[in-house]
């Protein structure tokens, strides 16, 4: 690898892009002009297109009429840094250690685009141009839900119209190992606000005669799952789609084991969850109900001997194939209005949604992928469904109707979104060649 790489890898690291922040509103800005110029050095026509927030960043080749159109997706915007005291050094000040670069926005998604931008950059260099028509579309608001992406795109439908786009923003199965991934689960969120008395209440005074909202939302919480961690909202699985056979063999022959790889990645003690399914069925195919915060009362040192007033939390489920977002969230809220305790009021808000993904892996774009995957890291390709959601990749085949193709280069332990994130310059030269096998695959 070029040591001119490095350095590009480390200016694009150095900029503090935190899109939910407004102090670094300055800083995304500039990493933003930064790439510009980097996408314009090597010879594509770029802009940097205006948005409501931050700005995103749009670079093409020269198109001809006969050749396959390909978007490939990025994001320059990070996570915020926080806690710093956890970084073994500072997080906008990049690291090479043992082969593996630390900093904020390593992994999550600076390492993974650059290494598309340089493949790009060496078959222009080496061809003269690419075998394909193409799209970059490089955004900066990813981190805090791609607010105006979905704008961009239905403003310029015409003008991206493409057959498949490329996200190298997921994972690898595990070190060495090319990952396709063809299934993301969906996302939709509530918070839930339960109130009592109209003030806090001095619990000797007034204790045993009044509700209280903590216990109360204790109670209501306690009612989403049975004691096997199955959720137990009414016709909550109605519509959810059961694994197909060839699915729990290939994950059966995957070259890790699911069980182990989460102990040793949460170092809990003993496994938990839906029984029937793996810890990799869990995560990838099966749907969630979740607890992600809750406050209320006295939070201080020591005692303070008071009754809240209120009490709120801060809820989230993951959806598979067939479950529908709203419908969930009626469901839910049903479940919680049935169960609320006498005694007080509740409030629920809704947060925000994003739908599953699934394509056929198996399919004439699938297959280009698989091809692409095998000729960069040579070894066999791990077909997955990951947990987490992305809700772009949905956008695209809602705006664009196109099949989004998951070709992801972070590993299980590279710490996104946590201090001392990390990507290896391993996977960020296959990245390199990844590039430029799919584009080559693709123009088949």
């Amino acid at each position: 690898m070029r040591q001119n790489y490095l350095e590009d890898f480390y200016s694009f690291l150095r900029f503090p892009s935190v899109s939910t922040d407004n102090e670094f509103r300055d800083k995304v800005r500039e990493c933003a002009q930064w790439l510009a110029q980097k996408l314009k050095s090597i010879g594509l026509e770029t802009e940097i297109v205006a948005t409501a927030g931050h700005p995103i960043i749009w670079a093409r080749n020269q198109h001809k009429p006969e050749r396959r159109t390909v978007l490939i997706y990025g994001h320059y915007d990070v996570q915020p840094p926080d806690p710093l005291e956890l970084w073994d050094s500072p997080p906008f000040e990049p690291v090479l250690k043992d082969g593996y670069v630390f900093a904020r926005g390593a992994t999550d998604n600076k390492g993974q685009i650059l290494s598309h931008i340089l493949g790009i950059q060496e078959t222009i260099e080496q061809n003269g141009d690419l075998p394909v028509n193409l799209h970059l579309v490089i955004e900066g608001e990813e981190e805090i839900g791609s607010v105006n992406l979905g704008s961009f795109l239905s403003q310029n439908h015409d003008a991206l119209n493409c057959d498949v786009a490329v996200v190298s923003d997921t994972g690898m199965i595990a070190r060495g190992v090319p990952t396709l991934s063809y299934g993301l689960r969906g996302v939709t969120a509530l918070e839930v606000k339960i109130t009592g008395p109209k003030m806090d209440l001095h619990s000797g005074v007034f204790g045993g005669a009044v509700a209280n909202p903590i216990t109360v939302l204790a109670q209501l919480l306690a009612t989403l799952h049975d004691r096997e961690g199955r959720v137990a909202i009414r016709d909550f699985y109605d519509h959810v789609k059961p694994l197909e056979n060839w699915e729990r063999e290939a994950w059966r022959k995957l070259p890790v084991e699911g069980d182990k790889l989460v102990l040793e990645e949460t170092g809990l003690p003993e496994l938990f969850g839906e029984i029937g399914y793996n810890s990799m069925e869990r995560i990838w195919a099966r749907p969630t109900a979740e607890i992600n915060g809750i406050g209320g009362g006295y939070q201080g040192k020591g005692t303070k001997t008071v009754i809240a007033s209120h009490a709120m939390a801060k809820l989230t489920f993951r959806l598979v194939p067939e479950q529908d977002g709203d419908e969930i969230l009626r469901l839910a809220k049903a479940h919680l209005r049935k169960h609320l305790p006498k005694g007080v009021t509740m409030e629920i808000t809704d947060g925000h949604s994003g739908p599953w993904y699934m394509t056929d892996p198996h399919s004439p774009l699938g297959e280009a992928a698989q091809h692409a995957l095998q000729k960069a890291f040579h070894r066999d390709v791990a077909l997955i469904r990951e947990g987490g959601s992305i809700p772009i990749v949905s956008q695209f085949r809602g705006i664009l109707g196109i099949e989004t193709l998951l070709m992801g280069l972070a590993l299980p332990d590279c710490r996104a979104h946590s201090p001392n994130e990390n990507f290896p310059l391993e996977n960020f030269e296959g990245g390199i060649r990844l590039n430029k096998a799919i584009l080559q695959e693709l123009a088949r």
